[in-house]
């Protein structure tokens, strides 16, 4: 190898850090000629984990550092949400969140490539893709390794689990989940609430933080929150709350 790609190698090694996938098209972007990522790997620099995906030779990269490159390389929203985002933040602890089943939100327009959802990463991927809330709000930094992500915030991350709510997220673990949530900032909420485009999650949100007694509720201004009109039915033979037009779970009213 020339003393030149001798010397891009060496500043791709120290500036990239380790744990993470590297995707050709934004290696190509940065001068690294698709001619020369094959010689990486033939000199054993990296290895490949599926077309347009590489990481270092050796390296142990796990779905985390799959999300870094899906943010930070291809310009994708999706990130760790839901129970996930809160089992990463210690939020969730007491669930069965040593989970293998990771859920990860991102917008409607995102396209994961199939190097993300081929690779076997050692636990199952659920990603839903959905605009009910912007891509960007709610978010916050997470450090894992050596490298940051974006993830949901314990606010987001209860909206994205009532968004599921019923067909893939008991209401009943939401409420689990919401009861240990006494230190949210209202400001953060009512963004969140203002902009979420979900009825059925607004109105769910609200009853759950009331039922859990949580005194930041106190200090959101409902009257900006579009609550919609109609009834929203949670589950056929539940209990109807008249405050918020719903009808949960009878094991969840009582």
């Amino acid at each position: 190898m020339s003393t030149y790609n001798q010397s891009k190698i060496n500043h791709l090694l120290s500036t990239q850090p380790p744990g993470v996938v590297l995707t050709s098209s934004w290696l190509a972007d940065q001068g690294y000629s698709l001619d020369l990522q094959k010689r990486y790997r033939r000199s054993q620099w990296f290895d490949s984990i599926g077309t347009g995906a590489l990481v270092r030779h050796g390296d142990q990269v796990d779905y985390l550092g799959g999300i870094y490159a899906l943010q930070t390389q291809l310009g994708l929203s999706v990130h760790p949400a839901g129970k996930t985002a809160l089992s990463l933040q210690g939020k969730a602890h007491y669930l069965e969140l040593a989970t293998k089943k990771i859920q990860l939100f991102g917008g409607v327009e995102d396209n994961l490539p199939l190097w993300f959802k081929k690779h076997a990463w050692g636990v199952t991927l659920d990603c839903k893709l959905s605009s009910f809330l912007p891509p960007d709000l709610g978010l916050v930094d997470f450090k894992h390794k050596g490298f940051k992500i974006r993830i949901s915030s314990p606010a987001r991350a209860v909206l994205e689990c009532l968004y599921l709510v019923p067909g893939a997220q008991p209401l009943v673990e939401v409420f689990e989940l919401m009861e240990g949530l006494n230190n949210l900032r209202p400001a953060s909420v009512q963004k969140l609430l203002e902009t979420c485009r979900s009825i059925k999650v607004k109105r769910l949100f609200l009853y759950l933080a009331e039922k859990a007694g949580h005194a930041w509720v106190d200090y959101l201004q409902l009257d900006k929150v579009d609550l919609g009109s109609g009834k929203r039915v949670i589950t056929a033979k539940g209990v109807y709350v008249s405050k918020y037009r719903i009808t949960v779970p009878r094991e969840l009213a009582e």
